[in-house]
């Protein structure tokens, strides 16, 4: 391989290449009981890279997150991760490779402020962010930062979902329909967050209806389809695959 094709940058102190490869899917299938969820997903994504899972309600995108993570019980194929296979692994042993999973629910601790819901997720891998560095990256999280999580807007609760995930070090981000009933100015600064860990070098699998939201922000779009990839198109090829997306996303 000629390595002077290769992007080549320094991030926080590492240097990253775009075109290591941090995950990679074959044949994967899933199956919910008897029902038959994924037919046969093939994808690849580089380190540092933001890819978007896009397509219509029931396309097979948060089943897609869930295998990844380990959470389905029937998986048949390959997901090889960092170089390893774990096709067979249990959730925790995933999470502790530094994957961290933000479901479409959230997941915090309602009943608990935002500064313990920040102090409790144990450090699945180095490199997790300090309460002060995710202060910093939401502002708003501060501000708010003795206000159970009962109190928090959707879009509060959104910020702290995400922050829980980065303070365990996670380095690959499995996000679901961060966006969802959420007021623009929210989704704006969820947009430069997700900007702010591409450059820190986080890859990121992006689960999203709003692809006004998704579209300026990723490398890459695998549109999905009755539980396979319909289409991959790269960020430079949006406009000339404007038919695609109307074929697969419009209602």
């Amino acid at each position: 391989m000629n390595t002077d094709t290769l992007e080549n940058h320094d991030i926080g102190g590492q240097h990253v290449s775009e075109h290591i490869e941090e995950l990679r899917i074959q044949d994967l299938h899933a199956f919910y009981g008897e029902s038959h969820a994924l037919h046969g997903i093939d994808m690849t994504v580089n380190q540092g890279e933001l890819v978007t899972l896009l397509g219509r309600n029931g396309s097979g995108r948060t089943t897609t997150l869930r295998a990844i993570m380990g959470l389905i019980g029937h998986r048949t194929g390959s997901i090889v991760l960092k170089g390893e296979e774990i096709i067979k692994s249990a959730p925790h042993t995933i999470a502790h490779m530094g994957v961290g999973y933000c479901p479409e629910e959230r997941g915090i601790f309602a009943s608990l402020n935002v500064e313990e819901n920040l102090m409790l997720p144990p450090n699945v891998a180095p490199g997790g962010m300090s309460v002060e560095e995710l202060y910093e990256m939401f502002p708003n999280l501060a501000e708010r930062r003795k206000s159970q999580g009962t109190r928090l807007s959707g879009g509060e609760q959104q910020m702290l979902a995400m922050a829980r995930i980065l303070r365990t070090g996670a380095n690959v981000l499995l996000l679901d329909e961060i966006t969802e009933g959420l007021a623009p100015v929210i989704n704006d600064k969820l947009a430069e967050v997700l900007i702010q860990l591409k450059t820190r070098g986080y890859t990121i699998i992006l689960v999203e209806q709003n692809f006004r939201f998704a579209a300026p922000l990723a490398d890459r779009h695998f549109i999905m389809d009755h539980g396979h990839i319909a289409a991959t198109i790269h960020k430079d090829d949006l406009e000339s695959s404007q038919h695609i997306f109307d074929e697969y996303l419009s209602v």
